[in-house]
């Protein structure tokens, strides 16, 4: 069992045809005018000033891999048979999670609150992507040390609530990471706030 790594801060390219993406914006097909473009780029910037990216990552070896469920040497069992094939060449795992922050949610609501429809709706997809990116960030950022080790993380990373791994999977997830140190809460529901806050797990697999 290894100790948390935490970020304070992150440096993410700002993801900006993704943002686009999630907007419904279609490269050759939506036509936007000058004055949306200049509107939608100010939206953005906005965001940018909101949001202040900050994530945590742990290493967890396994002690056993079944069919449908992994054992973690936490004594944690981990219940998903589509979660147990990812990992089915993998010998820890590594858990991330990453946060927005509240700054950014506070300001869509206002948003909300006072009809700025459009600069919400930026605003929530700016926050979104950051977050993912953020994730994204941390699997490049541990995967230049894990190469020194002839490891890596798999492509492919899994979240509580996707698909068989339950979303109550979200407590044991946060608790390991101790995801109040960034601000992050979680509800009775299972829920993390901020909103824009994101868990994941990914496998370490060796390198052939």
């Amino acid at each position: 069992m290894r100790s948390s790594f935490f970020f304070d801060s992150m440096a993410i390219a700002l993801p900006k045809d993704d943002i686009f993406r999630r907007l419904s914006y279609r490269k050759g097909v939506t036509r936007l005018e000058p004055q949306e473009l200049e509107e939608m780029d100010r939206a953005i910037d906005d965001a940018l000033s909101f949001i202040h990216l900050r994530g945590v990552a742990r290493r967890i070896a396994i002690e056993e891999k079944k069919s449908t469920k992994t054992l973690l040497s936490t004594g944690e069992t981990l219940k998903s048979r589509n979660l147990a094939w990812m990992l089915r060449n993998s010998e820890e795992i590594m858990l991330m999670g990453a946060t927005a922050g509240p700054a950014v949610m506070d300001a869509i609501r206002d948003d909300s609150l006072h009809g700025r429809m459009t600069r919400g709706v930026i605003l929530d997809a700016v926050a979104s992507e950051m977050a993912d990116h953020a994730l994204d960030w941390m699997v490049a950022f541990f995967n230049q040390d894990l190469r020194r080790e002839r490891r890596q993380l798999t492509k492919r990373r899994f979240s509580a609530g996707y698909g068989d791994f339950l979303l109550e999977n979200q407590k044991w997830i946060y608790d390991a990471l101790d995801l109040g140190r960034l601000g992050v809460e979680l509800s009775e529901s299972f829920i993390l706030t901020p909103e824009k806050s994101v868990t994941a797990i990914a496998g370490i697999e060796r390198v052939e």
